[in-house]
């Protein structure tokens, strides 16, 4: 371990309550869809203390309409504003973006919380509430790795771009503007709740609402309709051979312990009005993951074809044929090859820190990585301290361990792929 090394790891070590004070603060913060104001006002603070350039700015929403890996049905972001925070290089280094999102998901049902949902409680060295794991501790482990820098006086070469965007949890409109803004790198970390696996590759997913039609009827002669949800079920049938046949198809080894590595889930369903009638619609909607060596389209077509399939084989169904919409949220998958330079440095400073090898697998969910990658053309790495079974659940928490690990892993790649100016 050379000299800067130690000196951070020294830093990182002295500092770590005042890590879990910043965490503690954001997660009390309630930074749902269209709340991130004050949450980003925090970090906004944090980041002009540490003496970085400050870009913020408030989505155009028709602007970011006309490029077409926006999908978003938020109908504004006025008051909501993304930030970039540059610590600036001296040059000729390779410059590197460290992206996280500040949205979190709704808390769903409090009493399933033992507490409450923004406490930010510390017990036993997990740090507890909305957004602690995705991603708001990952993002502390971004700030604290460059504090560490700036603290210890060391100058890299190579520009560091902290983003801190909205919207992630719909599709990633942030990421999307920071990089039609102008930001791009020669690589960029994303430090999304990954159980401290490194992630070169990303699912994509996308959403999906299927309208069944069927014939209203009086529930006492039901023979005499069509029931949407009977028909519904064949839908679902189909699906689940869809998924199937595709996830058969997977065969990369970064895939080989994830069960189902391109789900397609239904996660909603609505139909009829009255017990006794037969209902005339059904109306299912989901979510279907996209392999990272795949497009959206393609993955679409798929599902499209298994519908075509479905009306022709039903006498119904040809004639009142099943209708699909592609809304709401969407993510582009991503990928890195795995001897990727970028991958070789997070690697070497894993090992520096934990003495061992870091497991490398695909990521079972969608991130903004395959904006920044397929849009920004910069390569992307996802690596963070968060725990993902606890993502999006009740008593989501993180191990703060684990956050300062991270900062120390992310702050040494820093000093690698940067490079620093001696």
């Amino acid at each position: 371990m050379n000299k800067n090394e130690s000196k951070i790891k020294h830093w990182l070590k002295e500092n770590r309550a005042r890590g879990a004070r910043l965490l503690q603060i954001l997660v009390r913060e309630n930074s749902t869809r269209g709340n991130e104001s004050s949450t980003q006002a925090i970090v906004i603070e944090k980041c002009r203390q540490l003496g970085l350039e400050l870009d913020i700015w408030e989505l155009d929403g028709e602007e970011l309409k006309k490029h077409p890996a926006y999908c978003c049905d938020r109908q504004s972001f006025e008051g909501n504003p993304n930030l970039v925070a540059v610590l600036k290089g001296s040059g000729g280094g390779k410059s590197i973006i460290l992206n996280g999102h500040i949205d979190v998901v709704p808390v769903g049902e409090e009493s399933s919380w033992s507490h409450d949902p923004f406490s930010g409680l510390i017990e036993c060295g997990k740090l507890y509430g909305r957004g602690a794991t995705d991603m708001k501790g990952g993002n502390v482990a971004l700030l604290m790795a460059i504090e560490s820098l700036i603290e210890n006086g060391i100058k890299l070469k190579g520009d560091v771009i902290f983003q801190s965007v909205i919207e992630e949890e719909s599709g990633g409109a942030g990421t999307l503007a920071a990089v039609l803004r102008g930001y791009h790198a020669d690589g960029a970390i994303i430090p999304e709740p990954t159980n401290m696996k490194v992630f070169p590759k990303q699912q994509g997913s996308m959403w999906f609402r299927i309208t069944v039609t069927g014939k209203a009827a009086h529930g006492g002669t039901r023979y005499e309709g069509i029931s949407a949800i009977e028909k519904s079920l064949l839908v679902i049938q189909g699906l689940q051979q869809v998924e199937k046949n595709r996830n058969a198809k997977i065969s990369d080894p970064l895939f080989e312990k994830i069960p189902i590595p391109i789900p397609i889930n239904i996660g909603k369903i609505t139909s009829g009005e009255w017990p006794s009638s037969v209902p005339d619609t059904a109306i299912i909607e989901g979510r279907m993951g996209v392999s990272p060596d795949e497009t959206i389209q393609s993955a679409q077509h798929e599902m499209e074809n298994c519908l075509r399939e479905l009306n022709q084989q039903d006498e119904w169904l040809r004639e009142n044929p099943l209708k699909i919409e592609w809304f709401g949220g969407r993510w582009l998958p991503g990928s890195l090859e795995s001897d990727h330079p970028l991958i070789k440095e997070l690697t070497k400073s894993f090992v520096e820190v934990k003495g061992e090898n870091p497991v490398i697998e695909a990521s079972p969910w969608g991130t903004d990585g395959g904006i920044l990658s397929v849009v920004g053309n910069t390569p992307v790495v996802v690596f963070g301290p968060g725990i993902t079974e606890t993502a999006h659940d009740a008593n989501e928490h993180i191990n703060l361990e684990d956050m300062f690990t991270a900062s120390e892993i992310i702050a040494l790649t820093l000093l690698n792929w940067c490079e620093v100016d001696e």
